[in-house]
């Protein structure tokens, strides 16, 4: 076998190449297991030991200098790919990268931003952790509430930076007293954020849900005001004309207090299983701001008045997008959030 045949052969068709494809299919055509160096090795057995000493020796250097040859190319190949000499058609359909979006709360919350901000209502901001007097005593709770109880709230105790016993806000309505005590009326301000409570999980209830409250001072502030402004959120939420009516209730930091229903999204108000044949959906919950939260923040109660409410975010994108249970929008399944 001409061993000098077999290199200017391989250094002819290695100066040919273009692709590594085509590299890899010559690198076994030469140094493969059952390349032409193999079947230079196997002939190896017939000769004598004198023979098979000199020429085991040039199969080796033929060895060594494919391996050379071939080393050179695949570098010269890898350098051409880099330097974008590769062929690349323009036109062929790029590689999509996947996105994320935004939670289905956060978009109820940013849609209620942007229509209560066309209201004239400021977004304001509150801690999760607050003070057992903000979350109750300002807000005229009594003392011997069930809300207060250790079954009930999340408790953090008492430290020496915190003299005062702290907790995970129950609602919301334990900013009304601290934006008060900072800002002078008149104001309208919204106030959305997680709030904790500490209950069993069912498919309406959760330790942990989204809240948005409400908040408007000034003077010669009724019922009708407050209602003429949740008339056009709610419109606007569920982008269809609907009707709310408010029911007597009690919360111990607005009077008079009142529930708020909403007519039906789903059967306009006709009766259905969603509304359980009523027809309404209860809602919210609202009220005129009591005389001694005014008082809390040291605010003139005989001249300044205004309304309150809370809601649940999450119920609202429930009613929106007809989710029956609430556990969903924090469960992390990705089946369920790339819906919306």
């Amino acid at each position: 076998m001409d061993l000098s045949q077999i290199l200017s052969q391989a250094q002819k068709e290695v100066s040919e190449l273009k692709n590594t494809q085509q590299w890899e299919e010559l690198y076994r055509k030469y140094l493969g297991k059952k390349g032409k160096l193999s079947d230079a090795l196997i002939v190896l057995k017939d000769l004598t030991i004198e023979e098979r000493k000199k020429q085991g020796q040039s199969v080796n250097r033929l060895k060594q200098e494919l391996l050379q040859i071939f080393a050179k190319a695949q570098d010269q190949l890898k350098d051409s790919f880099e330097s974008g000499q590769r062929f690349f058609d323009v036109s062929s359909p790029a590689v999509k990268i996947p996105q994320g979006h935004s939670h289905p709360i956060m978009q109820i919350r940013q849609q209620m931003e942007i229509i209560f901000g066309s209201l004239g209502f400021s977004v304001v901001e509150g801690p999760e952790v607050t003070s057992e007097y903000y979350n109750f005593d300002a807000l005229n709770i009594p003392s011997d509430h069930p809300a207060r109880d250790t079954m009930a709230t999340f408790w953090l105790g008492q430290n020496d930076q915190r003299p005062e016993p702290t907790l995970l806000r129950t609602h919301t309505s334990a900013m009304q007293v601290p934006y008060m005590e900072c800002h002078q009326p008149p104001f309208k301000i919204i106030i959305p954020g997680m709030v904790y409570r500490y209950e069993a999980t069912d498919a309406s209830h959760d330790y942990q849900f989204y809240q948005l409250e409400g908040l408007m001072i000034d003077r010669d502030i009724s019922i009708a005001n407050f209602k003429g402004v949740i008339d056009v959120v709610f419109q606007r939420i569920f982008n269809r004309q609907v009707r709310t009516r408010l029911r007597p209730g009690f919360f111990p930091f607005t009077e008079p207090s009142f529930e708020i229903d909403l007519s039906c999204v789903k059967c306009q108000g006709k009766g259905c299983t969603l509304c359980k044949q009523t027809g309404w959906l209860e809602i919210m919950g609202a009220g005129m701001v009591h005389p001694n939260v005014l008082r809390s923040a040291k605010l003139d109660h005989s001249g300044w008045q205004g309304f309150a409410f809370g809601m649940g975010l999450g119920r609202i994108a429930m009613i929106k997008w007809g989710i029956d249970d609430i556990r969903l929008f924090f469960s992390g399944d990705l089946r369920f959030l790339k819906q919306f």
